[in-house]
């Protein structure tokens, strides 16, 4: 197994940073041989199978080809929890593992209905669940395939949340799936714009899908303004939003709620320094 260690390492480097290259060994590690970083040592003799030298040679080739090693294994880790994800659902990032912290603080032991509206994978959704007991918590999103996977890891992680397919855009149809008026409203909708994809990593350009990240170069706030609307509607009194946002759009999305009578409206930075989350009280 030390050869094949080497192996990896020698090639992926054209490819990655030995950093990332070391992480993604971890990762294979636990998936194929299920074992752990810190007993490494103990497997460094075990002799392979060919069915293993055989997945390994896939993880290294579709890993050459830029594919994020998530989608790969299948899964990752996120919170503390494990969660599926695939092509048809956005991988977590830190950026929104900040969100659910501000949103964990705000509203631990408080007995809330809550809507995760875009779910995703369900990691905003599922997380919440399991960090705030008392909190009863649906979520919706466009993409049956989607919906699957994120009720997959509510089993997973064994909570119960309400998932409906909906369009957002849809306001009004999607307003009267439910009965009740919500404390919170989450979304990390899609904020990317078309002329920022050159920038972006190519991993997140080929394989990530595309629909849960871009928005129109015209129309850069269009979620946040349905998901206002759809606020003003389904948002108790007092009621809270809360988003993730594009870091270049922070004053406008703090006037597009402002504009639409939200109050307490305050943008906060992320560990980077940029504009990346808003709360605001309807």
């Amino acid at each position: 197994m030390t050869e094949t260690l080497s192996h990896i390492r020698t090639s992926l480097l054209p490819y990655y940073p030995a950093e990332e290259i070391q992480g993604f060994i971890r990762m294979i590690m636990e998936d194929v041989f299920h074992i752990l970083p810190q007993h490494y040592l103990f497997g460094t003799d075990r002799k392979m199978t060919d069915e293993e030298k055989e997945l390994i040679d896939t993880f290294i080739l579709r890993l050459q080809q830029m594919e994020p090693i998530q989608y790969i294994i299948g899964k990752t880790e996120f919170w503390g929890l494990s969660f599926e994800v695939n092509p048809s659902t956005l991988i977590p990032r830190q950026e929104t593992s900040e969100l659910i912290e501000l949103i964990i603080n705000d509203q631990q032991n408080k007995t809330i209905q809550l809507l995760d509206i875009g779910t995703g994978s369900g990691c905003i959704a599922v997380t919440l669940a399991k960090k705030l007991p008392l909190a009863t918590v649906s979520a919706i999103d466009i993409d049956n395939r989607t919906l699957f996977t994120a009720i997959r890891n509510a089993e997973l992680n064994e909570v119960t949340v309400n998932f409906k397919q909906a369009d957002i855009l849809q306001t009004e149809n999607t307003a009267v799936l439910f009965d009740q008026d919500f404390d919170v409203i989450v979304s990390n909708p899609p904020y990317i714009t078309q002329s920022e994809k050159p920038a972006m990593e190519m991993n997140v350009l080929v394989y990530e899908p595309h629909t849960a990240l871009f928005v129109p170069d015209d129309d850069p706030l269009l979620f946040y303004r349905q998901i206002a609307l759809f606020g003003q509607q389904k948002l108790k009194p007092d009621g809270w939003l809360y988003f993730e946002i594009n870091a270049a759009y922070g004053k406008e999305t703090v006037g597009l709620l402002t504009a639409m009578q939200y109050r307490d409206v305050v943008c906060i930075r992320d560990i980077s320094g940029k504009d990346r989350m808003i709360k605001a009280r309807r």
